[in-house]
């Protein structure tokens, strides 16, 4: 895979991936801006209502038949919270050009034509969005905040979040807040996504057997001209102090309690993030790890057992689904697994297969395309480039010694606990 970026205008990026591995071209739109209870819920909405409709395409049948008559390309958007930040997500997906029966159609400037015109050129009407897609759209995001409860175990990590990072940006919900939604209408909803357009990242991503020449189709098109130069405000990774929140408890019938510890690691450089996603893999990163092996299968308090790094906000969350008698069993335990890593009790098999673990998920990054959008984006966001080569080489090169250094940079802050 070949990855080229170029930048066309002030703030606006178009990445090349170029491949020949995929039958199919995958382009996407990310649209990044800091994440603001001001605006959390707005932007949220505006990636549904977008979908609803263009002005162009006024219509979501519209828009599917459209896609039926690119050989049944698909559209997809979504939301997501990335570190401090709100990325509108717009992605579709259609045959390489090279696969069409009939070799005079241009499949991929067609496709970028109509994504194009989904995100930059909505259905107005007297500057407005359409007042009965927005009504409804309300009505499905309001049913998709009150749903998050459903999920317990994503709930609680959410929980957990938000209780680290009250009345900061990462502790807000991506896709809003129900009481927001009143005061939303369709006229100030669009001067909002306007405000959107004006001020946001905005990264046009292509991956596929394409040529060297991509990004003349989106420089020749209307809507891209019309896109003003900007100082996009978006929040590359940052380091803060973090208030400790101790343990926090709350009750919901549930039958199974779920139990989530957020870590804090006190890292700084850049190369500490590797250390610290072996460091991870070791915990509770796998089904080798301390966590699975001790708190579940020989202790037997937890169903489930796991850790994940959050890179972006350089923490760690210890996720365990519990009897809810088991609540200090399972959190004195998981504490000496945290103590056993600070004293370098971690064996050289263990940190093998820690690299060995995080090396295999690296090398399926290219095997999906939008995987390997993923991985760029994010590198973007970071503002760290490193080739997925090179990103193998820095985890194959960690050291035990840089293990039980990150290990003992690493305290609790918050144990929150959902119980009946």
């Amino acid at each position: 895979m070949e990855y080229i970026e170029k930048t066309i205008k002030k703030g606006i990026k178009v990445h090349s991936l170029k491949t020949n591995k995929f039958k199919t071209n995958l382009i996407a739109i990310f649209l990044t801006s800091e994440l603001s209870r001001k605006t959390v819920t707005s932007n949220a909405l505006i990636s549904a209502v977008l979908r609803r409709g263009s002005k162009n395409m006024p219509t979501q049948e519209e828009i599917s038949k459209e896609l039926e008559e690119l050989y049944g390309a698909t559209f997809d958007c979504g939301i997501d919270k990335t570190g401090d930040n709100q990325v509108l997500k717009f992605y579709i997906e259609s045959i390489n050009d090279k696969f069409l029966p009939q070799k005079d159609e241009n499949m991929l400037k067609t496709s970028i034509e109509k994504i194009l015109d989904i995100v930059f050129n909505p259905l107005i009407k007297d500057e407005a969005f359409d007042k009965e897609y927005v009504a409804q759209e309300k009505e499905n995001i309001k049913h998709r905040i009150e749903g998050k409860i459903d999920n317990k175990a994503r709930y609680a990590l959410d929980r957990c979040i938000e209780e680290m990072y009250k009345d900061k940006p990462f502790g807000l919900y991506k896709f809003g807040y129900v009481e927001d939604l009143e005061n939303i209408n369709e006229k100030n909803l669009y001067q909002q996504y306007k405000d959107l357009i004006n001020e946001c990242k905005i990264d046009i991503f292509i991956s596929g057997d394409i040529d060297d020449n991509i990004e003349s189709i989106i420089l020749e098109n209307e809507k891209v001209k019309e896109l003003k130069e900007r100082e996009p405000k978006y929040n590359k990774e940052s380091e803060q102090e973090r208030e400790k929140h101790g343990e926090i408890t709350e009750k919901m019938d549930v039958n199974q309690g779920k139990l989530v510890i957020g870590l804090d690691v006190n890292t700084q450089s850049e190369d500490e993030k590797y250390y610290t996603l072996v460091y991870n893999n070791i915990l509770g990163g796998s089904a080798n790890s301390k966590i699975f092996q001790n708190v579940r299968e020989k202790a037997n308090l937890a169903y489930v057992a796991s850790s994940n790094y959050f890179r972006y906000k350089n923490n760690i969350f210890i996720n365990c689904g519990i009897e809810i008698s088991n609540y200090q069993k399972a959190v004195d335990l998981i504490k000496i697994q945290l103590e056993d890593m600070k004293k370098g009790n971690f064996t050289d098999e263990e940190i093998e297969n820690a690299k060995k673990s995080i090396v295999a998920i690296i090398r399926t990054i290219d095997d999906e395309q939008d995987t390997g959008i993923t991985y760029y984006f994010g590198q973007e966001l970071s503002n760290n480039k490193t080739s997925i080569e090179n990103y193998i080489k820095k985890i194959e090169g960690v050291k035990r010694e840089n293990i039980l250094d990150v290990a003992n940079k690493i305290d609790i802050n918050t144990i929150y606990f959902l119980r009946d």
